[in-house]
């Protein structure tokens, strides 16, 4: 019997579903409405409708929810890079790490 992979990420992932909108540019500046699968301090996984190509530079902003945050909800926008693209069952889970991110003040 095979042995049970290690885990290779270093922070904590949590699956939560949140609305986000991530802008790239592929031929000109693309938005799309996602939704989130996992967050963690390093990377994101989200779900679209359509692929978004590996190497892809991405930029988006999401709200973290209070059982998350400890306090009240904190808007977060966030730069990085797709890193894999998984097209499977109508939906397409895209995964990219966080380069850089700053939280947002209230509107």
């Amino acid at each position: 019997m095979a042995e049970a992979e290690p885990e290779k990420r270093a922070t904590r992932r949590f699956a939560l579903r949140l609305p986000v909108a991530v802008t790239y540019s592929d031929n000109g500046s693309q938005e799309k409405s996602a939704q989130t699968r996992d967050v963690s301090a390093r990377g994101i996984c989200f779900y679209v409708d359509s692929a978004i190509a590996p190497g892809s530079v991405i930029e988006f902003t999401l709200t973290l929810p209070p059982e998350i945050t400890l306090t009240e909800s904190i808007r977060v926008r966030c730069k990085g890079k797709v890193v894999r693209v998984d097209d499977g069952n109508g939906k397409v889970a895209v995964a990219a790490v966080i380069d850089e991110y700053e939280f947002l003040a209230e509107p």
